[in-house]
């Protein structure tokens, strides 16, 4: 019982959950919940050992089979005790493994473009353009209610795209898809890219967009932020930033190129990629097989 119970555990202990995973669980679950339930199973654990530990030398104390059969069922009563107290931290820690189950793993390895903006600028439809992720597109805000990651090359580097809940930039009364995706954003980006949409379309006005913009810049001075506009098909202005939409391609190879440059690949498209881009050889001729003489028997 007691290896069950650190298996319970293990999946829920650093390194296995980093600074990350941790934040999210604290946030989701509430702050030091995990840690208790870790807690309690790691007494529980000692105090089975402890009954296992007693039992063994009561049976090799024993004399007869009555002796025997009354130690059993006293260790497996204290047991199942100890089993009905900490069966709360069970369900707990089962109800965390789930949550972080549902999350994606992040490579802290590996470069990672965090987008995100307020609901409904166009930043799933953007990470599709960039990546291998589909994340779920439709014409209304807060589609996308937890982080996703696709992936793409960039020279020798595997970047990892990750798509989060929009955030409307309330202080004290974000939900908790808001509050992720703020915590993705500070915890995990090498590079974010802010999505703002100046055409209207999304419902938010431009100057709320702008706000969220700089308190992260004020709150984040060290994180390295990449603003674009998006919709260029349905709005162009004069504006110094990249301008792309994600409907017809403007701009997405300048913004490939910028993020190269932010996020210094270690080289160039790697040599198996170009080949890959190019048309294949022609398969071979099929040879036809030689028929096989049979023998005569001697």
């Amino acid at each position: 019982m007691g290896r069950q119970l650190r298996f319970e555990a293990r999946d829920l202990r650093p390194p296995a959950v980093g600074d990350f995973e941790r934040e999210l669980l604290e946030q989701h679950l509430g702050p030091g919940r995990v840690d208790r339930h870790l807690n309690r199973l790691r007494r529980a654990e000692e105090r089975i050992r402890g009954i296992e530990q007693e039992a063994e030398r009561a049976i090799q104390q024993g004399a007869g089979a009555e002796e025997y059969g009354e130690v059993v069922r006293q260790f497996y009563g204290r047991l199942a005790s100890f089993v009905r107290e900490v069966e709360p931290d069970l369900l707990g820690l089962r109800a965390a493994r789930g949550y972080l189950r549902r999350r994606p793993h992040l490579d802290i390895d590996l470069p990672r473009l965090v987008v995100a903006g307020f609901p409904n600028v166009g930043k799933s439809s953007l990470v599709a353009c960039l990546s291998s992720a589909r994340p779920k597109v439709a014409e209304y805000p807060f589609t996308t209610m937890a982080i996703a990651v696709g992936h793409a090359d960039l020279g020798f580097d595997r970047l990892q795209v990750v798509d989060t809940p929009g955030v409307l930039g309330r202080r004290g009364r974000a939900n908790a898809a808001e509050v992720e995706a703020e915590t993705t954003v500070r915890r995990v980006a090498s590079v974010v890219l802010f999505v703002l949409d100046p055409s209207g379309s999304s419902g938010y006005p431009l100057d709320e967009q702008e706000a969220l913009l700089a308190r992260w810049r004020e709150e984040f001075p060290d994180l390295d932020i990449l603003p674009v506009e998006t919709k260029s098909d349905l709005e162009r202005r004069p504006s110094d930033r990249l301008q792309v939409s994600a409907k017809t391609g403007e701009g997405l190879e300048a913004l490939w190129l910028e993020l190269r440059r932010r996020l210094r690949p270690r080289g160039p498209m790697p040599a198996m990629q170009e080949a890959l881009e190019e048309e294949p050889p022609a398969a071979p001729e099929p040879v036809e097989p030689r028929a096989r003489r049979s023998r005569r028997p001697k």
